[in-house]
C-alpha cells in the first residue's frame, strides 16, 4: 500500500517534468520558427531593400561628364569646343559622417581643401559645407568647384575626406571669342544649351553621362580590394554648321565698321546661298563673348539686369521684327509680274503723292519722280508707283503671294526663338493699308523671312527653308569623319515662274549700276539689290518715330545665276544720313567686293565645289582590285591591309557617309567569315533609283510607298542592321513645312 502511494506521487512528479520539457520545446520551438519566418522574409521580401541600403553605407555613385561636341564650320575649322577637366562637389551627408568619424570640424576641413584648392575660398568652402535647404535643414549636396585642373584635382582626392567627390567636367572653349557668338550661342553652369546652337542642338551636342561606383568603408577610406563599376559616358556628337569661316570673318567686319562709322544701335549682317537655304554668314553687332556671357551687357537696353543680358544675347536677324521699307517692293513687283498685272512696257506717273480721302501719302521724293517704266519704278523705289501696282492687285490677290513667300509664318529656322510678323488679314485692310503695304509698310517681317521670299527670287521660284547645321557627325575610331545626319532644307518648288523672277532679277541690276541711287556698284560683277528706309515706330505714342530709322539693303549676284544672297541693316544709324542708299548701299559695294575676292580664291573654290558626301559603298567579299575601283569610282582612297585575296572587313562600315577623299582601310584575307553588319544610311531627299542603288549595294530588302522621292524610312539613319533586314522607304512628290 506504501509502495503504491509513492509510485503514484513519482507518476505526478514525473508527469510535471514531461509537461515542463514540453512547454520549453515549444517556446523554443515557436523561436526558431519565428527566426526563420523572419529570416525568409527578410531574403525574400526586404533583401534587395537592405541590400540597397547596406550598399548606400559604403558605395559611392559619381558621375562621369560625357564631353560636349564640338562645333565647327562647313570646313570643319573649330568654332567651339571642350576640355576635360575636373569638378568638385560635397555629398554632405557623407561629409557628416566623416567628420564624427575622423573626429575633424568643418573649419579643418575647410582648411585643408582651400590649401589645394585656390579657385575658391576658404568662406566659400565654409558656406558649402553649412548650406541648408529653404526649410532650413541640411541639405544632402553643394556644389564647390567646377572647371579645375588634374594637378588639382589630383591634389584634393589625395585629402582622403570621405564625401568630397571629385569627379570628370567638361569645359566650354569659344576660341574666336565673340565670332558668330549670337548664333553659336552658350551653355549654363551645368553644362545645358542656354541659348543658339547650343541650345538648339543640345541633344546631340551633350552626349549621354556616365557612372562610376566605388566601395568605402565607414571611416570613408576606399576599399582596397574593391573594383570600381564603370559605366562609360557616351561622348556628344559634333555640329557641322553651314557657316564659313571667311565669310563670316568679313561680314563681321563690315558690320562693326557700320556699327562705329553710323554710331548705330546696331548693324546685322546676313549671307545665304540661295539654292539650298544654307547661311554662310550670320552677324549682330554688338554681340558678346561666350566665353564671358555675363559681362558686357550694361550698354544694352532693358528694364532690369536680366533684361540686358537677354538683349545682349539675342539673335536680332531671327527674333525682330520691322516694317521692312522699300526692299519689300520686290515682293509687291514680282507679284503682279506673276499674275500678269504689269509688264515691262507699262508706263507710271509720279507726281509726289497719292490722295485717299482726307489722307495724302506721300513719295519719299515729294515732288515726284515723273513718267516712269516699270523698271524705273523698282529702280527710282517710287512709292506712288507701287502704289498703283498694289492697286492693280488688291489685297486679296497681293496677300496670296505674302503668305505663299512665308511671310506671316516662321521660317523653322534650326535656331530658337524665331519670331513670325505680323501680315494683316485682308478683311482688315483699308486703301491706305493696301497702298502702305505695297511699299513696304504697316506688315512686320523678320530679316530671316525677307531673305527667304528674296532667295525664291534669285534661284527662280522655290521657297527653300533656311538653315545653319549642315550635318551632324562623329569621328570613328580610325580618325574619319562619320556622318550620322545631313540636315536637308524644306522645299516649295516652283512658288514663283522663271520668267517673273529672271526679268526682275533684271531689274534689280538696274538699281545699282553707277547712275543708280544705291551707290553699291561692284566693277566687274553683275550684282542686284533693293535698298531700303524703314521707319520705327515709337513704343511711347504708337506713331512712327522721326528720327529713328532701319536702313537696309539686299542684294544678290551674279544677277544671271545667282550664288549668293546677302541682307545688311543699320539699325538707328544716327551720324545724320539714314537712307538705305546712303547707308547700307556702300557697306554693301565693300562687302561684295571682299566678298569677291575670297569666292574668286583657289581656296574658295575648293571648298565650295569639290568636296560632297558620299554613302561608303559595300566592298566585302570582293577582291582586292574590285575593292580599290568602286571605292575610287565613289571617290574614295582605299588603304589595303593584311596579305590574302578576299576583303573580310572595313574599317567603316558600309552605308555611312563620310566626304569624298575619304581613306577607307579594308582587310584581305584568304580565308575567314565576311562581315554582315552594315549602316543604314540617310536617303531622305534622295530618288527611288539611288536609294535601289544603294539598298541593293548593302544587301537591305526594301519596299516603296509612295511616289517621288525619300520622304521618310522605317529604320534610322545611323543605326547597325544586319544584311538581309526589311526596310520600308516612304516617298512623297513635293515636302511640306
Amino acid at each position: 500500500m506504501v509502495n503504491k502511494k509513492k509510485k503514484k506521487k513519482k507518476d505526478k512528479k514525473s508527469l510535471g517534468y514531461k509537461q515542463r520539457l514540453n512547454l520549453v520545446y515549444s517556446i523554443v520551438f515557436c523561436l526558431l520558427g519565428f527566426l526563420v519566418i523572419r529570416l525568409g522574409w527578410l531574403m525574400l521580401v526586404s533583401g534587395r531593400a537592405l541590400e540597397a541600403k547596406a550598399n548606400s553605407e559604403w558605395q559611392r555613385e559619381i558621375s562621369v561628364t560625357a564631353t560636349r561636341g564640338d562645333i565647327l564650320d562647313r570646313n570643319e575649322s573649330v568654332l567651339v569646343s571642350s576640355a576635360n577637366v575636373y569638378r568638385l562637389d560635397f555629398d554632405l551627408d557623407a561629409i557628416r559622417t566623416h567628420i564624427k568619424n575622423k573626429d575633424v570640424t568643418k573649419e579643418e576641413i575647410a582648411t585643408q581643401i582651400a590649401s589645394v584648392v585656390t579657385e575658391v575660398s576658404y568662406d566659400e568652402i565654409l558656406e558649402a559645407l553649412n548650406k541648408k535647404n529653404s526649410d532650413g535643414s541640411d541639405a544632402t549636396y553643394a556644389r564647390l568647384a567646377r572647371g579645375i585642373t588634374k594637378d588639382v584635382a589630383d591634389s584634393a582626392d589625395d585629402l582622403g575626406i570621405y564625401g568630397l567627390i571629385v569627379s570628370r567636367d567638361v569645359k566650354r572653349y569659344y576660341p574666336n571669342g565673340n565670332f558668330l557668338s549670337t548664333a553659336l550661342g552658350g551653355i549654363n553652369s551645368e553644362g545645358v544649351g542656354l541659348t543658339g546652337i547650343e541650345l538648339q542642338y543640345d541633344e546631340y551636342l551633350a552626349g549621354i553621362s556616365g557612372m562610376k561606383i566605388g566601395g568605402y568603408d565607414s571611416w570613408g577610406n576606399r576599399l582596397p580590394f574593391e573594383t570600381y563599376k564603370f559605366t562609360p559616358p557616351v561622348d556628344g556628337n559634333d555640329i557641322i554648321l553651314t557657316i564659313d569661316e571667311n565669310l563670316q570673318y568679313v561680314a563681321e567686319k563690315i558690320a562693326q565698321k557700320g556699327l562705329e562709322e553710323h554710331n548705330a544701335k546696331g548693324v546685322h549682317v546676313l549671307i545665304m546661298d540661295p539654292n539650298n537655304g544654307e547661311i554662310l554668314a550670320m552677324v549682330n553687332k554688338p554681340d558678346y563673348d561666350p566665353n564671358t556671357p555675363y559681362e558686357g551687357y550694361e550698354s544694352f537696353e532693358g528694364e532690369t539686369e536680366n533684361d540686358q543680358i537677354q538683349n545682349m544675347w539675342r539673335n536680332w536677324l531671327v527674333s525682330d521684327t520691322f516694317e521692312p521699307g522699300s526692299t519689300f517692293k520686290t515682293v509687291t513687283m514680282v507679284a503682279a509680274l506673276e499674275e500678269g498685272l504689269v509688264s515691262d512696257d507699262d508706263i507710271f506717273v509720279c507726281n509726289g503723292s497719292v490722295k485717299f480721302g482726307n489722307t495724302t501719302v506721300h513719295c519719299w521724293k515729294h515732288e515726284g519722280h515723273g513718267t516712269q517704266t516699270l523698271a524705273e519704278v523698282l529702280k527710282n523705289s517710287c512709292n506712288v508707283g507701287m502704289m498703283e501696282i498694289g492697286q492693280r492687285l488688291g489685297i486679296e490677290k497681293l496677300n496670296k503671294y505674302i503668305y505663299k513667300l512665308g511671310f506671316g509664318k516662321t521660317t523653322g529656322i534650326d535656331l530658337p526663338g524665331e519670331a513670325s510678323g505680323i501680315v494683316k488679314s485682308s478683311d482688315t485692310v483699308s486703301a491706305i493699308d493696301l497702298a502702305t503695304i505695297s511699299f513696304g509698310q504697316t506688315n512686320t517681317v523678320t530679316s530671316l523671312q525677307l531673305m527667304t521670299a528674296f532667295n525664291a527670287i534669285a534661284n527662280g521660284g522655290d521657297l527653300i527653308q533656311p538653315h545653319i547645321v549642315k550635318e551632324i557627325s562623329h569621328e570613328d575610331e580610325s580618325g574619319n569623319r562619320i556622318i550620322d545626319e545631313e540636315i536637308k532644307a524644306a522645299i516649295k518648288t516652283d512658288v514663283l515662274s522663271d520668267e517673273s523672277t529672271a526679268l526682275l532679277r533684271s531689274y534689280l541690276e538696274r538699281t545699282v549700276t553707277k547712275d543708280g541711287p544705291d551707290g553699291s556698284f561692284v566693277q566687274g560683277y553683275n550684282v542686284g539689290g533693293k535698298t531700303g528706309t524703314a521707319q520705327k515706330v515709337d513704343p511711347e505714342t504708337g506713331t512712327y518715330s522721326k528720327d529713328k530709322y532701319i536702313s537696309s539693303m539686299i542684294a544678290l549676284a551674279p544677277v544671271e545665276n545667282p550664288q549668293i544672297t546677302v541682307f545688311i541693316a543699320v539699325d538707328e544709324p544716327s551720324n545724320g544720313a539714314y537712307y538705305g542708299g546712303e547707308v547700307a548701299a556702300p557697306l554693301m559695294k565693300e562687302l561684295f567686293e571682299e566678298v569677291f575676292k575670297y569666292m574668286d580664291s583657289p581656296l574658295a573654290k575648293e571648298r565650295f565645289s569639290i568636296y560632297k558626301n558620299v554613302i561608303i559603298p559595300d566592298v566585302r567579299g570582293k577582291s582586292i582590285e574590285e575593292a580599290k575601283e568602286i571605292l575610287k569610282a565613289n571617290n574614295l582612297e582605299a588603304e589595303v591591309k593584311g596579305n590574302g585575296k578576299t576583303i573580310v572587313s572595313m574599317d567603316t562600315y558600309p552605308g555611312a557617309t563620310v566626304k569624298e577623299g575619304t581613306t577607307i582601310t579594308i582587310t584581305a584575307k584568304d580565308s575567314g567569315q565576311v562581315e554582315k553588319q552594315v549602316i543604314m544610311p540617310d536617303l531622305k531627299g534622295n530618288t527611288e533609283e539611288f536609294a535601289t542603288s544603294i539598298l541593293n549595294n548593302l544587301g537591305l530588302v526594301y519596299e516603296f510607298e509612295g511616289e517621288g522621292n525619300v520622304y521618310s524610312q522605317s529604320v534610322t539613319a545611323g543605326n547597325k542592321v544586319v544584311k538581309g533586314t526589311k526596310v520600308t522607304i516612304t516617298l512623297k512628290k513635293e515636302f511640306e513645312y
